[in-house]
């Protein structure tokens, strides 16, 4: 009874072990501040301040809306998630190997022997039935190599999460970015449509002076070839507007929704502001620094089930019911059965297999490594980008919109100079292309301004709910 007991107490003892290595997490290889924080005085506000989720980000009702059939529609977004169930059931299938898996059997047979093969010299037939519940095979962790497997499984199901998340928030400022582009491609489509216009109607007023003698042929090419430029533009963004149209459909996976809100101008878009906080931040709010760590820590599991794999392991088979020749002696008194088969596997000599495996199993857990910290020097660019293009935005709209005044004004001015005949059409048309290129590159800063916002909100770590 007391070695009974000793045993029992040192299989339990022997259960507890593990041989995965200890975990510590790599030093992040980036600098502790932000490069722009001296360029840009709202780069490290409060790091305890929370990212706002998409919905409290984007204030456009029709974005928003958008966003919402994205979610529910896109098929990227569909494969990460039907992943991660994947991933799922794959850890509950390698946990359920920690556990004896008990199973209920029946069988029956009946064979007749010829006289020549029985003792008796006479023709038999013999029956056997029997009824058994028991487990087979069951493995005993004593190493911990199970427990590994199981540990690696769960962090791959972690790291699947994370990559639905990475997905999710991906969808989201792709979404951002292509209603705001299909905005700003029909704004300078309007633009266009509005310089052609003006260009038609000097062009008939050169028409008519060309045809009383005032205005050369030289002047009515000049005007022809303005309104042709206005028309290639025109065609430009028509076509521009098609495909940005096809591009959102494609990330909404529908069609754009009938009860869609009236989009605003661009100069009306309001995005939040965002709390960037310090650069350890995003190892807790990036998806992919988090998806690379449970790689990590996934390959360090795997060094332990590599190194278990070096020891005994030993496998139990037990089962218990009744068996007799007759069916219906089945379950009469003295018909029960036992079978306890315990197995014990030593490896003694494999080629250099298994030391092979921890091999390749370290050699993994080093490049989980440095993919680990390329995710983490990745993050930290990004938003170092992002901090240097918010810096300096402002000030370089703040110019372009002064310049777009000026050149409306220089427009205006040899307008009213050439139709009193102090100034050629030459310097009109001057003024309409300048005046015209201005606010076309107004339209792209401002859409260049809010795109790097969107990108600033995803390298944080932004966009889900």
């Amino acid at each position: 009874m007391n070695k009974s007991i000793l045993t029992l107490s040192l299989l339990l003892g022997l259960g507890g072990c593990s041989l995965i290595p200890d975990y510590q997490r790599p030093e992040a290889p980036v600098a502790a501040a932000w490069p722009s924080e001296g360029v840009y005085a709202g780069a490290a506000d409060s790091a305890a301040s929370a990212l706002p989720a998409w919905r409290g980000f984007f204030r456009d009702p029709a974005l928003q809306r958008l966003i919402e059939v994205a979610l529910d529609n896109n098929r990227d977004l569909r494969v990460a998630a039907l992943n991660v169930q994947a991933y799922q059931a794959l850890y509950r299938i390698q946990r359920a190997e920690l556990f004896p898996q008990l199973d209920a059997r029946g069988s029956g047979t009946r064979q007749r022997l010829p006289a020549d093969l029985t003792r008796t010299g006479s023709a038999a037939t013999n029956g056997e039935y029997g009824a058994t519940v028991g487990v087979t095979d069951w493995e005993l962790d004593l190493f911990g190599r199970l427990r590994s497997l199981n540990q690696a499984a769960l962090e791959q199901y972690f790291a699947t999460e994370q990559a639905r998340r990475s997905t999710q928030i991906g969808l989201v400022a792709s979404v951002a970015d292509a209603w705001l582009s299909l905005q700003a491609d029909r704004e300078l489509l309007a633009l266009s449509e509005e310089t052609l216009k003006t260009y038609e109607q000097s062009l008939a007023l050169t028409q008519r002076s060309f045809d009383v003698g005032v205005a050369s042929a030289l002047e009515l090419s000049q005007s022809r070839s303005a309104v042709e430029g206005a028309r290639v533009n025109v065609a430009q963004y028509q076509r521009l507007l098609a495909q940005d149209h096809n591009a959102l459909q494609l990330l909404l996976g529908s069609a754009l929704p009938a009860d869609l809100p009236a989009a605003a101008p661009l100069e009306q878009v309001q995005l939040a502001e965002l709390p960037v906080g310090l650069p350890s931040d995003l190892l807790q709010r990036r998806p992919d620094i988090l998806a690379a760590e449970h790689q990590l820590r996934a390959a360090n599991a795997d060094i332990g089930a590599a190194r278990a794999a070096f020891f005994p392991s030993i496998g139990l088979t037990a089962r218990a019911g009744s068996a007799s020749t007759e069916l219906s002696g089945l379950f009469k008194g003295g018909s029960g059965t036992w079978l306890f088969q315990p197995s014990i596997n030593l490896p003694i000599f494999t080629a250099g297999s298994l030391k092979g495996s921890l091999d390749y199993a370290r050699l993994q857990k080093q490049v989980e490594v440095a993919q680990y910290e390329q995710a983490i020097q990745t993050a930290f660019s990004e938003v170092a980008d992002g901090l240097a293009a918010r810096s300096t935005y402002v000030a370089q709209l703040a110019a372009q919109r002064q310049l777009v005044a000026a050149n409306a004004e220089y427009r205006r001015l040899a307008e009213r100079r050439y139709r009193t005949g102090v100034d050629s059409q030459l310097t009109l048309l001057d003024a309409q292309r300048q005046l015209f290129g201005s606010q076309q590159q107004l339209i792209g800063d401002r859409l260049a301004q809010l795109s790097s916002e969107i990108a600033l909100f995803k390298a944080l770590g932004g966009g889900v709910e």
